[in-house]
This record gives C-alpha cells, sequence and structure tokens, in this order.
C-alpha cells in the first residue's frame, strides 16, 4: 500500500515532525514493502492562497494550476492519505487548509451532481494525526473533538467519497515526555499496516 504523509508544521524539529516520522516508522516495522511518501508542505513551499486561477478552475473554466495537478497526482499514486497536523483553534492549520482548499477541487475531488460523480476519491483511504496541546477533559467539556470530525471527516473527506479510517487525537503536547504520544503514533501505523496485511 502507498501511503502519502501530510505535515504542515513549519518546524522540522516539531513534535507533529516527530510523531509523522514514528508513524511511518511503524508502518515501515510492520510490512518493509510499503511505500511512505512525506510531503512537507512548509519546506516544500507550497502556497495556500487561492488564486484567480484557483477559482476558474473551480467554475471549470480553466485547468488547475501546475502546483495543484502535481499534488493531485501525488495523491493519486496514495492508497492511503495521512494527514499530521498540530491543532490550531480546533482545526487545522491555515497551510494544511488552504492545501485543501486548493488541492481538493471540484471535477478531480468532487462533482455538484450525482451525474459527474458527485463523490470522486472513493478508492482513498484517510488517517488523520491531530497533535493538541491540552487534555482530554478540555476537549470533551467542550466538544471539540466532535466539531472537528464533523468539520473534517464529514464536511471534507465524505463529501469527496474519501474513507477516514482514523482520526486519532494525540493530546498535551506541550507536556516534558512526548514519548507517549510517540509510541502511540508508532502503534498506529504499525496497527495500520498490520490491518491491511490481513
Amino acid at each position: 500500500m502507498r501511503n502519502l504523509v501530510v505535515i504542515s508544521h513549519p518546524d522540522p524539529d516539531s513534535l507533529t515532525h516527530a510523531i509523522a516520522d514514528a508513524f511511518a516508522g511503524g508502518l515501515r516495522e510492520s510490512d518493509p514493502a510499503v511505500r511512505v511518501e512525506i510531503a512537507d508542505l512548509a519546506a516544500e513551499g507550497f502556497d495556500p492562497r487561492q488564486t484567480a486561477r484557483d477559482l476558474a478552475a473551480h467554475l471549470l473554466t480553466a485547468t488547475p494550476a501546475a502546483d495543484i495537478l502535481a499534488e493531485q497526482a501525488r495523491i493519486d499514486r496514495a492508497d492511503r492519505l495521512v494527514l499530521v497536523y498540530p491543532v490550531y483553534w480546533w482545526s487545522f492549520p491555515a497551510l494544511l487548509k488552504g492545501w485543501i482548499d486548493r488541492v481538493f477541487t471540484n471535477g478531480w475531488a468532487y462533482g455538484y451532481t450525482e451525474d459527474d460523480g458527485r463523490k470522486k476519491l472513493g478508492r482513498l483511504e484517510v488517517v488523520l494525526v491531530a497533535v493538541a496541546g491540552t487534555d482530554a477533559g478540555t476537549y470533551a467539556r467542550h466538544g471539540y473533538f466532535g466539531a472537528m470530525r464533523t468539520q473534517i471527516d464529514h464536511g471534507i473527506f465524505d463529501y469527496c467519497g474519501a474513507r477516514v479510517v482514523r482520526h486519532e487525537l494525540l493530546l498535551e503536547s506541550h507536556g516534558a515526555d512526548q514519548q507517549p504520544n510517540l509510541d502511540a503514533a508508532r502503534r498506529l501505523g504499525r496497527n495500520l499496516a498490520m490491518r491491511q496485511a490481513a
């Protein structure tokens, strides 16, 4: 199985990057033949800002820009899309949200009617790994994770037909000991690799 792991944190020494590496390591431990491509949006200089051309592509009056076609091709090569992201204001960081806004386009990710195959990414499996700064009680008390799942799992990926097979919330990312979060990410990668092999 081909995995595309997308990271949108600007600091290569961040916990987000370490968690993505641990996840990829878990995949490889369980299946040495697994393919993992890392897309580091910040390091690659992806521009998350919508352009006039993006809007024209949305209206199907222009083709998407070359950088968008390249990202779509990268997703097309993958069987599983893994987004590892820090939680900013109970959602994605702007860089990752802009990547989705620009890349998951009308005509490629979805269409407007059933006649044009509204959900176009039905073959894609999605795993989301959110790196959160606070504790489980805060998320439970305010319903933040449920709101994130409604917005992201259903509002984005289900709309395109992609199957979210896991949305993991790794908590207390500002604590001194991050080994439990790294271990959880490695286990998640290992378990997904074993599930696909079964």
